[in-house]
């Protein structure tokens, strides 16, 4: 069987969706190129060919995960600002989690960087760092609230990386509750410095 004819734009897009579900489960270091050319239909040369290195099409994957992440919240905050702003992208964060691609992506992404990757953490500092920005800019609060935001979503990746719905442990329902409103009620300008 012959290789389907695309153009170039519709192969890059085809190798991305393969090369994000195999970086989402492996990890920059564990996917291999060969797996991803051979899903694709197509040669190991023409994926490096396209995006250069692997670690570059890992940088492509992860920032990808992080843009979708961003652009779903700020469609889902509207023209909202404050906490009703935070709310609602609190509820696309929470149907997110049912994408593992997305959310394993940007956790891959960060444990490379952790793992020492200069490169990677630099790239993925930025990705996350137009997160942060995008929302701080729609919610308009200050940064000790934002940092909360933001926490509480990093958990709910790991939540959902640990597949902690399937774990029956009190730690695991504890881990998994939902935020309740007023949560950030509690933090006023004093307590922010």
């Amino acid at each position: 069987m012959s290789p389907t004819r695309m153009s170039g734009r519709e192969r890059r897009e085809q190798i991305l969706a393969i090369a994000e579900d195999e970086f989402a489960t492996a990890g920059l270091y564990g996917a291999s190129t060969e797996t991803i050319a051979r899903r694709a239909g197509i040669t190991q040369a023409y994926v490096f060919r396209l995006f250069g290195t692997k670690k570059q099409l890992f940088l492509e994957c992860v920032d990808a995960a992080f843009e979708r992440m961003t652009l779903a919240m700020l469609a889902a905050a509207g023209g909202a600002s404050g906490i009703e702003a935070l709310t609602a992208m609190g509820h696309e964060y929470n149907e997110m989690l049912a994408d593992r691609t997305t959310l394993l992506l940007q956790l891959q992404g960060t444990a490379a960087a952790a793992a020492g990757d200069g490169e990677v953490r630099d790239a993925v500092r930025v990705s996350f760092g137009r997160l942060w920005q995008a929302v701080a800019d729609t919610a308009r609060l200050d940064p000790v609230t934002v940092k909360a935001f933001l926490a509480f979503g990093m958990l709910l990746n790991t939540n959902a990386a640990l597949d902690l719905p399937e774990v029956d442990e009190d730690w695991a329902r504890q881990a998994r509750t939902r935020i309740k409103p007023g949560l950030f009620t509690h933090i006023t300008s004093d307590t922010n410095r």
